[in-house]
């Protein structure tokens, strides 16, 4: 039996239940090849150690102090601290490490595409 549209409204979607799969994005795939291989965890350990090293992991943790100390401790949660810190925390990460790690996936893109 086959179904006529009416010109006026959307055919009706199938009843079968059968949904759509959606198509990963680029950045699902570069996600999941990035996963694979363990590059994305090596990544995460190059941030960890640059943002260390410039100071960075010291200026979250002494901000996040003034937070609780000005909101008093038992006022504050840890998601009112993340809501207050985060903009804070990814406005104030250097432009060399964003480079650097930018840099970092490239090659590995690279590598993969040949």
């Amino acid at each position: 039996m086959s179904r006529r549209h009416s010109v006026n409204r959307p055919p009706t979607p199938d009843r079968d239940g059968a949904e759509r799969v959606k198509e990963p994005t680029l950045i699902d795939i570069v996600n999941i090849k990035l996963t694979e291989s363990g590059e994305k965890e090596r990544l995460m350990e190059l941030v960890r150690e640059r943002l260390v090293e410039c100071g960075w992991k010291d200026e979250m943790r002494s901000l996040c102090r003034a937070f609780v100390k000005n909101n008093g401790r038992d006022n504050v949660t840890v998601d009112d601290l993340v809501r207050a810190i985060t903009p804070k925390g990814r406005a104030s990460i250097p432009d060399s490490v964003k480079a650097e790690l930018l840099q970092k996936i490239r090659t590995f893109l690279v590598s993969v595409a040949h």
